[in-house]
C-alpha cells in the first residue's frame, strides 16, 4: 500500500524523521515480498532524509533501516537483502500462516500446524543462520516469542532477541535463567529432520529432564 500510494509513505517517513529530534531512528518496513520492494521503500526514505537535511532540521544521531520478514518468498532472497539492511525482524504470526497455507484467524485450522514442527523450526534456523552469518541483527516478534517453550526452541536455534508483551517477560525470563542453551541447541539440531508433526513433546521432555522452568 505504501508503494502503491506514493503520497502516503513519504509523509509517514517525514513524521518519523521530525519526531526523532536528534535521537537514533530505526525504520522497519513491513510485509516486504522481495528485495526490490524494500529498495523502493528505502529510496523514499533516503529522499525524505535528503529533504530533512536541506531544510536544516536536526538529523537522527543514527539511522538504521530494516524489514519484517513475514512473507516466505523473502527468505530465499536473503543473500540479496543482507547488504541493504541493518536488521531483520521475523514476524512469526504471518510467516507461519503463509508457510503452512493456514489462516491463523480460522479456529478450524489452529491445530493444523505448530511452530515447533521440524518444518517450521528448520525454516527459521535457515533464516537465523543466514542473517547471523551476514552480520545482520535478527529478532523475532509474534505470539510465539512470549511462550516459554517456543521461546526456548527459538533460543536453541540461535535467536537472542525476542519481542513479546510485558506479561510474558516474567515466565520467559525464568525459563532462560534455568536453561543451558548449548545443551538445548545440540539436542534440537538432532530433531530437525524427523517426520514428526510437532517436536513439542520432545522439547517438553528435554525441559523436564534438564530442570528448565516452563
Amino acid at each position: 500500500m505504501g508503494l502503491d500510494r506514493p503520497a502516503l509513505l513519504p509523509y509517514q517517513l517525514r513524521a518519523l524523521l521530525a519526531a526523532t529530534a536528534g535521537r537514533e531512528l530505526r525504520v522497519m518496513f513491513p510485509l516486504v515480498s522481495d528485495v526490490s520492494e524494500f529498495l523502493a521503500a528505502r529510496s523514499i526514505l533516503d529522499r525524505e532524509m535528503g529533504r530533512h537535511l536541506r531544510l536544516k532540521h536536526t538529523p537522527p544521531s543514527r539511522l538504521l533501516v530494516g524489514t519484517m520478514l513475514e512473507v516466505p518468498a523473502l527468505a530465499w532472497q536473503l543473500d540479496a537483502l543482507i547488504p541493504h539492511v541493518h536488521f531483520v525482524s521475523i514476524g512469526s504470526n504471518d510467516l507461519m500462516q503463509y508457510l503452512f497455507a493456514a489462516d491463523r484467524g480460522n479456529t478450524m485450522l489452529t491445530d493444523r500446524y505448530d511452530l515447533l514442527s521440524p518444518a517450521a523450526l528448520s525454516f527459521l534456523a535457515m533464516i537465523i543462520n543466514k542473517l547471523t552469518e551476514g552480520g545482520v541483527s535478527v529478532s523475532l516478534c509474534g505470539e510465539a516469542a512470549g511462550k516459554p517453550i517456543e521461546a526456548m526452541a527459538l533460543i536453541g536455534l540461535g535467536l537472542r532477541n525476542l519481542s513479546m508483551t510485558p506479561v510474558s517477560i516474567g515466565p520467559v525470563k525464568e525459563m532462560i535463567r534455568s536453561l543451558d542453551a548449548g545443551k538445548l541447541r545440540a539436542y534440537l539440531l538432532t530433531l530437525l529432520q524427523l517426520p514428526d508433526h510437532s517436536l513439542r513433546s520432545k522439547l517438553t521432555n528435554f525441559a523436564r529432564d534438564h530442570g528448565v522452568e516452563l
